[in-house]
């Protein structure tokens, strides 16, 4: 018998035409199983993306879409608010020395800003004049009347010309208030010691603390209302780590105990106390207050740090801290836009701090990176 070629064993194995029928459905089967398989969960998928972009679509005014698609161009920009100031411009007092226990300049009448309270007021869009505390009272005063509000920086200076400066200009930033402007004042550190002093008219008032290069946090009262504050801003989330994380920086050996505060009528009747904090010895103290009846808020701890210093070991540095400093900023600024000052241009180039070049000092200084130095 002739031996069967290959493909007569593959036609006889073959199925007949007559199983064709069976052998499609058998392969359409399987393919529907595999479609299934592979579609099924992509359509699930698919799905739940839908379903998820459906959630997160804003839907805008008509007049924003309008607006979108270039067929309302001249309504895309809403005016801005005439009664703000949107080219504030802050005043900054200056401190004896050159901020380099005499390393940078000895000179008996230099005096110095850190560039961190520069950095702090351009962060939140302001520009900055230096007031330099020891020049005619006739210049600064004039030189007052070119910003929109003013800021007192931390240091050591408590007697003498810088006492006395510090407190005519508090008295002239009381007067422009009084008289309807507008015109807040930043105060920290040594101007919140010197603040106390003032008001209470007693050089004596302040105490002693243990708070020299510390983190720590901040306490809000019972009777704490953040409505209408510097933390009316912050997030719940860190309004809330303020007060378990170490998110601002103490560098001060005086303050106010709240018993002091309580017991000095002056006091109680010019400030609300915000918050509390305490030093390494567990002591409490004054750290945030701000004033019943004026623009001015005054702390105990130093805002501009977190972002703007690297000097000093304990200052904090994580989000959570730069968030504090920006904040604090953002607040002081928009007080500061709502100034009725409009100054003439001329004359704020004129003054303006570019005027003039920072020092870096990060080296032979003591906790300061950068500083102005005026002669």
């Amino acid at each position: 018998m002739p031996k069967e070629t290959d493909s007569h064993q593959i036609s006889s194995s073959a199925p007949s035409s007559s199983s064709s029928p069976s052998f499609s459905s058998s392969l359409s089967s399987s393919c529907t199983d595999v479609l299934n398989y592979l579609w099924i969960p992509l359509l699930i998928s698919f799905t739940k993306y839908l379903n998820s972009a459906k959630a997160q679509t804003i839907l805008l005014p008509e007049s924003d879409v309008n607006s979108i698609s270039g067929s309302s161009r001249s309504s895309s920009c809403p005016a801005p608010d005439s009664s703000l100031y949107y080219r504030p411009v802050i005043g900054i007092l200056s401190h004896p020395g050159d901020g380099a226990s005499g390393r940078l300049n000895n000179d008996t009448n230099a005096s110095y800003i850190a560039a961190s309270y520069v950095k702090f007021v351009e962060s939140a869009g302001a520009r900055v004049i230096p007031l330099i505390y020891n020049e005619p009272q006739e210049i600064l005063y004039k030189k007052l009347n070119l910003v929109n509000g003013v800021l007192f920086t931390g240091g050591w200076a408590k007697t003498g010309l810088y006492y006395e400066t510090v407190e005519g200009i508090f008295k002239k930033i009381l007067e422009k208030n009084d008289a309807g402007d507008q015109f807040p004042l930043l105060a920290i550190c040594l101007g919140f010691e010197l603040l106390n002093m003032i008001i209470s008219k007693d050089d004596d008032i302040l105490e002693r603390f243990s708070a020299l290069d510390n983190a720590s946090t901040l306490q809000f009262t019972k009777t704490t209302k953040i409505e209408g504050t510097v933390f009316q801003r912050f997030p719940p989330e860190l309004l809330k780590k303020l007060t378990t994380d170490c998110l601002v920086m103490q560098n001060h050996q005086y303050g106010m105990s709240p018993e002091r505060f309580q017991e000095t009528p002056a006091l109680c009747s010019f400030f609300r106390v915000l918050t509390t904090s305490t030093d390494e010895d567990n002591q409490e103290y004054i750290s945030t207050v701000q004033a019943q009846n004026y623009p001015i808020t005054a702390f105990q701890w130093h805002p501009e740090k977190n972002a703007f210093e690297w000097g000093l070991s304990m200052i904090p540095h994580s989000e959570d801290a730069i968030q504090v400093t920006q904040h604090v900023a953002n607040f002081f600024i928009s007080e500061a836009r709502k100034s009725l000052n409009r100054p003439p241009a001329r004359k704020v180039l004129d003054n303006l701090i570019y005027n003039y070049s920072p020092t870096y000092c990060g080296k032979a200084g003591r906790g300061y990176d950068e500083v102005y130095i005026f002669s």
